[in-house]
């Protein structure tokens, strides 16, 4: 099995930063993409950012120029530093990894989600 553990997230004021962390843990024989999405209260989990094991990344419009998503493959973290920080951003943030698992003589793929961070903003 794999293991999802977010950290970092919190209260922020208005035009802050915060930088959320998530670390897999676990039968990992590789991992192809990490994303974060959030969720809101009353409205659906939307995806904000995605990177990619060759490195690519995408964005959500309304993350664009704002946040920025890396990872160390080493370390099997992924993260993402979020500036200019404003109320729309409030929910919580949820890591999402798509892995590839060791299993026997074989490996399989699979979907793995963290428990999720509160990210608050607000004066």
């Amino acid at each position: 099995q794999v293991q999802l553990v977010e950290s970092g997230g919190g209260l922020v004021q208005p035009g802050g930063s915060l930088r959320l962390s998530c670390a897999a843990s676990g039968s990992i024989f590789s991992i192809n993409a990490m994303a974060w999405y959030r969720q809101a209260p009353v409205k659906e989990r939307e995806l904000v950012a995605i990177i990619y094991s060759s490195g690519a990344t995408n964005y959500a419009d309304s993350v664009k120029g704002r946040f920025t998503i890396s990872r160390d493959n080493a370390k099997n973290t992924v993260y993402v530093q979020m500036n200019s920080l404003n109320a729309d951003d409030t929910a919580v943030y949820y890591c999402k990894a798509h892995v590839m698992v060791s299993a026997g003589s074989g490996t399989y793929y699979s979907d793995y989600w963290g428990q999720g961070t509160q990210v608050t903003v607000s004066s």
